[in-house]
């Protein structure tokens, strides 16, 4: 394996000396994170990664999902079976199943993010494959056991300025504390106010957490006022534990402003179970507007990550849990959903809202001309399915010629893999200095204003959009 030191740069001689001069103004630029799902626990206790497989396949659905369409059990590349009907691969086990079928990833963005971790952080030389398996098993352990290799090391050696976590609304974040008040810790782990689960009353366990909000609170659980007052309340625990954000990953982005009596009413009958799905999905939208409320009024960021239906396979829900690959995008509509809140909020200056999607159409179809109209509305980077090379690039020719570059969010990594977010705003700052660069030989745009825009992709839209 080898990596190119102008990969995923124009073909073109004279295009590619523009993005490579682009690039190398950003490259070595600090990391912001505004949203991703590294558990902080890892970085305050900092402790040995256990071993490649833990570290490259159990965690990474974008690894174990490829694999198992190609008939490999979830349980042979070492994810715990709950019902115990198949017996759990060994790391070692694990790592030669993953090697054995490395040709499933060319071309694909988690193969170009692995290759590059294997190569650039590990040293490695030789592609993956069934005859070196244990051979690189025992190489990469060996470096993990080192304490160049511990996560703050790493985290550090990635020049991590901000990285934000996802957190549920009752978590003590007692672990971002530890982390800001660690004199040897100097950059920023912010938590991320995380609420579905809070305000679907079709998401499993939404009564026992009502029943928690409200008992922290001290209010009557059966009380929608007090409901609503302790989710308030948690908004600003989070915002006093350094939260800038409240993210909503819901299947639709509908929003509906209802009366209180009537928000009341449909809270009880919530409550007692009785609720109808229809009945579920309008006071799902009353409370998603309601969070903008609460947004403008203590001043966190909401972004809202809509378009995938969650848990698909319900035996692989059943046996592995979520997040382990059967995550799929559905079709998206944010202007007819979204515009009872933005009557209300979409010219407030306090409110910044931005929108995430899985749905490559409605970027250049609803969310720039959204952005390139609402004051608060930015646009949030291509994600998940969307995060590959050449989807990036589609992304940044849809939006650009309608609300240019400054109406977006910059780039998040939305990882759960730690080693991948270095790699990931690395190919970030490669496509778009890739873009730039065209839009220079082609006479669109001067190179001093590509040059700017190249660093303000990287660090002035992220700290603005997110109020870093």
């Amino acid at each position: 394996m080898q990596l190119d030191p102008d990969r995923l740069l124009p073909s073109d001689p004279a295009t590619r000396r523009v993005a490579r001069r682009l690039y190398e103004q950003v490259a070595e630029l600090p990391i912001i994170s505004p949203h991703g799902h590294v558990n902080p626990a890892l970085l305050l206790d900092n402790q040995p990664f256990t071993d490649p497989a833990e570290l490259f396949i159990a965690h990474d659905h974008y690894v174990t999902r490829l694999m198992h369409a190609a008939g490999l059990p979830l349980a042979e590349l070492g994810l715990p079976d709950r019902t115990s009907a198949a017996p759990v691969a060994s790391p070692r086990a694990a790592w030669r199943t993953f090697c054995a079928h490395w040709y499933l990833f060319a071309g694909t963005a988690s193969g170009y993010w692995l290759q590059t971790v294997l190569v650039d952080l590990f040293g490695l030389k030789d592609d993956l494959c069934a005859e070196n398996a244990d051979a690189l098993f025992d190489a990469i352990q060996a470096a993990l056991d080192t304490d160049e290799f511990l996560p703050r090391a790493l985290f550090e050696r990635s020049r991590i300025e901000v990285l934000a976590t996802t957190d549920d609304p009752m978590d003590d974040l007692a672990y971002h504390d530890a982390l800001a008040a660690d004199p040897t810790f100097r950059a920023r782990v912010i938590p991320t106010f995380r609420p579905d689960a809070y305000l679907d009353p079709l998401a499993n366990g939404w009564s026992d957490r009502l029943a928690a909000l409200a008992e922290w609170h001290g209010s009557e659980p059966a009380s929608y006022d007090g409901y609503i007052e302790a989710l308030a309340a948690r908004r600003r625990y989070f915002v006093e534990h350094g939260a800038v954000s409240a993210d909503h990953a819901v299947v639709q982005p509908l929003t509906l402003e209802l009366s209180k009596p009537e928000a009341s009413a449909l809270f009880s009958r919530a409550r007692g179970g009785e609720l109808s799905e229809e009945e579920a999905r309008t006071f799902s939208a009353h409370m998603l507007l309601e969070m903008a409320r609460m947004s403008v009024e203590d001043g966190l960021v909401m972004t809202i990550h809509p378009g995938v239906f969650r848990n698909h396979s319900s035996d692989t829900l059943r046996r592995f849990g979520p997040d382990t690959g059967h995550d799929i995008p559905v079709s998206t509509s944010f202007v007819r959903g979204l515009r009872p809140l933005l009557e209300r909020f979409g010219t407030n200056p306090d409110f910044h809202l931005v929108l995430f999607s899985v749905d490559e159409a409605a970027f250049s179809r609803e969310i720039a001309p959204l952005a390139g109209f609402y004051p608060s509305v930015y646009i949030g980077a291509p994600w998940w399915f969307l995060d590959a090379p050449d989807a990036v690039l589609r992304f940044r020719a849809a939006v650009t010629e309608t609300a240019g570059f400054y109406r977006g969010a910059g780039f998040v990594d939305d990882t759960r893999a730690f080693l991948s977010i270095p790699v990931r705003h690395d190919m970030s700052r490669r496509l778009d200095s890739a873009f730039l660069a065209r839009l220079v030989r082609e006479g669109r745009l001067e190179l001093a204003a590509a040059e700017r825009i190249a660093v303000d992709l990287v660090t002035t839209l992220p700290r603005k959009v997110f109020k870093l």
